[in-house]
């Protein structure tokens, strides 16, 4: 998928596709991805220079790739495309209070129990072996798109950016999940419980296991009988308790029980304990993986402890 932030990072993009023969040409490479050059000026009644100029401006723009092969008369050059998907953020949030942000590759946990069902993957290929849980200590684990359990948890740290005089004042911690079924199930709830430095936030019970169509960015490759995309969730501990989406209160936990200072360390846990009510585990989706192009996101909202207002 290529994904931008904002209108001004996709400008190039979107002046390529703005002549309707380049849409077209588009079209056609990704109905036959051995077109060559010659077949798509023939098909579209145009000069080889015309056709070379648009194509000139589309892998300018990064949307298609070339390969010479060998042809009856010399080589020829075959157009590919390059991508599945485009992502563009026409309206991002602008937040107003003072805040960090960090981005935390889910596969960048540092503590982890997993039972099966379980797995992990990349981009490109599932690590190892299915339901087997010492694939989740194997280096590629790094790079990891999607991962599962049937039960256990995970343990991620979060940077703490605080400095002296600085107090923090809200947590938000977003990610896209899923429960955990063998294959997917859309009606199978999971009670995925939620920690900081061990002190318990309280639980969300995610519905399902979602497969009932391809995930906007999920990976070709990827079987059509696993699940595929779930849902965007933040969690937010702030003043008033714990929440799911800002609204769904969880516990009465709030930032203050936590006790973060500027010297604290922060460590995050996933857990879905084979005792809870609902043990339906958990899908993590991570970067060019499910519906959304995101690892783990945390904003970390502060006041100086000057201020009174933390806006």
């Amino acid at each position: 998928m290529l994904y931008f932030k904002n209108i001004q990072e996709a400008e190039e993009v979107l002046k390529a596709l703005s002549a309707p023969m380049r849409l077209k040409i588009m079209e056609m490479i990704y109905e036959n991805n051995s077109l060559s050059m010659n077949d798509i000026a023939k098909e579209l009644g145009l000069t080889n220079s015309a056709i070379s100029m648009h194509v000139s401006k589309l892998e300018s723009a990064g949307l298609i790739k070339i390969h010479s092969t060998a042809g009856k008369r010399g080589t020829m050059k075959i157009i590919h495309p390059r991508y599945e998907r485009l992502m563009i953020d026409l309206a991002p949030i602008k937040e107003k209070r003072k805040f960090y942000q960090d981005d935390i590759k889910i596969g960048y946990y540092t503590s982890h129990k997993v039972n099966p069902t379980c797995g992990i993957a990349t981009t490109k290929k599932i690590i190892g072996e299915l339901d087997d849980p010492r694939y989740f200590t194997f280096p590629e684990r790094f790079e990891a798109g999607i991962l599962w359990l049937g039960s256990g948890y995970l343990e991620y740290d979060i940077p703490n950016h605080l400095t002296a005089g600085q107090v923090i004042t809200e947590l938000q911690i977003s990610f896209e999940i899923s429960s955990e079924y063998p294959g997917f199930k859309e009606d199978y709830p999971s009670d995925i419980h939620f920690y900081i430095n061990d002190k318990y936030l309280g639980y969300w019970v995610s519905p399902g296991d979602y497969g009932d169509r391809k995930g906007y960015l999920t990976p070709i490759w990827w079987p059509d009988t696993l699940n595929q995309y779930g849902l965007l969730k933040t969690l937010i501990i702030n003043s008033q308790g714990t929440f799911i989406d800002g609204s769904n209160l969880i516990s009465r936990t709030t930032i203050e029980d936590l006790n973060i200072t500027y010297t604290s360390s922060i460590t995050f846990r996933f857990e879905i304990p084979k005792d809870t009510t609902n043990c339906g585990g958990m899908t993590l989706f991570g970067e060019d993986f499910g519906d959304y192009n995101q690892a783990i996101k945390v904003k970390t909202f502060f006041r100086n402890a000057a201020e009174n207002d933390p806006y």
